[in-house]
């Protein structure tokens, strides 16, 4: 297991209106990351994730690679202290 953390996450190019956040969820919900994600007003994704450090860079990993109509031009992580805050993972609108 290894240690807990949290990303604070924007991802910019093609990711909305493609299930983005949806597919994001269903795998974070799958490998075990808690959090959130939601569209911005300007086009970008923003993501909250908490839980092993392991399982949130897998996470990362695959939403740059993710094929499905995605394009990430670019993704940008801030890490961050973690605050065991979330109990599950959801789509806030």
């Amino acid at each position: 297991m290894s240690e807990k953390i949290r990303a604070h996450i924007f991802v910019s190019g093609r990711v909305q209106g493609i299930l983005f956040r949806d597919r994001t969820r269903k795998k974070a919900q799958r490998i075990g990351v808690q959090g959130w994600v939601k569209n911005l007003i300007d086009n970008r994704v923003e993501m909250i994730l908490e839980g092993e450090k392991d399982k949130i860079q897998e996470l990362i990993k695959w939403i740059e690679e993710e094929p499905f109509l995605v394009k990430v031009d670019n993704l940008e992580v801030k890490w961050e202290k973690y605050q065991s805050e979330f109990h599950n993972f959801e789509i806030k609108y």
